[in-house]
C-alpha cells in the first residue's frame, strides 16, 4: 500500500498567496475550514464538562480560543518548518490547506540537491517552535489564577504543544523524526534507501511501543490520549511491516 498522495506535480491547485517562497494552495472543497468547525464543536463540550459551573457563553468562549490556539500551534508548527527550509535556501514545494489544517508538500523526498544536513534542519523547524510554545504556555499557566479562561487556555496550549512537540520527533515518515533519523543516517554514509531500511525496522519496535502506551492511557480513562496513540501506533506498525510506504512523486 502506497500512502495516500495529498498533492501531485501536475496539479494545478489555487494559489492563494506565497509564504516563505512557498505557494500556499487550496483544491476543491478541501479548502473548506471544516476541521475548525468540528473542533469548535468538540473543544466546547470538553470545556462543558471539565468546567461545569461556567456558564455556557464561557464554555463555547472557552471551546473557540482552544480550537484557535490549538490550530495556530498546528499552523505555526508547520509554517517553522517552511521558514526554516527557505533559510536552509531549500523551500517547500506546496501548502496545501486540506479541510483547515496545513499540509507541508515535498514533491521528491530523496532530492539529491537537499544536502542530509538540510533535510535535518528543515524537519527540526516545527519541533523547536512547539517546544518553545510550551515552555511560553508552562509560563502562562504558572502565573494565572486556577478556575480562569486564561488558566484553561494556557493549560491547553501547554498540552497540545507539549504533545505535538514530543511526538513530532517519533521516527515516523509523515512526522518531524522520520526524516530526522532517516537524514541523520545518510550523513553518517548510508544510501536513502538503505536508511529507509533501518527506519522501516524501527517503526516496528516504536508501533509496539505506541500501541502498549495506547492500551496504558485507556486504562488510565484518558481515552483521547489512548485514541491518538492508537493511531500512531496503527501508522508505525504499518510502516514497520511495509504495507504503508511513501510515495516519492518524481
Amino acid at each position: 500500500m502506497i500512502k495516500p498522495s495529498f498533492l501531485e506535480p501536475e496539479d494545478r491547485p489555487a494559489i492563494l498567496a506565497r509564504v516563505f517562497d512557498t505557494p500556499l494552495v487550496v483544491k476543491g472543497w478541501t479548502g473548506l475550514p471544516l476541521i475548525e468547525l468540528v473542533a469548535w464543536v468538540i473543544l466546547s463540550w470538553i470545556a462543558a464538562i471539565k468546567r461545569p459551573a461556567w456558564s455556557r457563553w464561557n464554555q463555547v468562549y472557552a471551546g473557540a480560543l482552544t480550537t484557535a490556539l490549538m490550530l495556530g500551534s498546528e499552523w505555526c508548527h508547520n509554517l517553522s518548518h517552511a521558514a526554516v527550509a527557505r533559510w536552509v535556501g531549500k523551500p517547500t514545494d506546496a501548502i496545501r490547506i486540506f479541510w483547515g489544517t496545513p499540509l507541508l508538500i515535498y514533491y521528491d523526498i530523496n532530492d539529491q540537491t537537499v544536502l542530509p544536513r538540510q533535510h535535518i534542519v528543515r524537519a527540526l523547524g516545527g519541533p523547536v517552535f512547539s517546544t518553545l510554545m510550551a515552555s511560553l504556555a508552562y509560563l502562562a499557566k504558572r502565573s494565572s489564577k486556577e478556575g480562569t479562561i486564561i488558566r484553561y487556555a494556557s493549560d491547553f496550549t501547554f498540552g497540545v504543544n507539549l504533545f505535538t512537540s514530543s511526538l513530532a520527533l517519533l521516527p515516523i515518515p509523515g512526522l518531524d523524526g522520520g526524516p530526522l533519523l532517516k537524514w541523520s543516517l545518510v550523513e553518517k554514509g548510508h544510501s536513502p534507501e538503505e536508511a529507509d531500511v533501518v527506519v522501516q525496522k524501527v517503526n516496528r519496535f516504536v508501533g509496539f511501543g505506541l500501541a502498549s502506551a495506547s492500551v496504558l492511557s485507556f486504562t488510565k480513562r484518558k481515552r483521547w490520549l489512548g485514541a491518538a496513540l492508537a493511531a500512531f501506533a496503527a501508522t508505525s506498525l504499518s510502516i514497520g511491516f511495509g504495507i504503508l510506504k511513501e510515495q516519492n512523486k518524481r
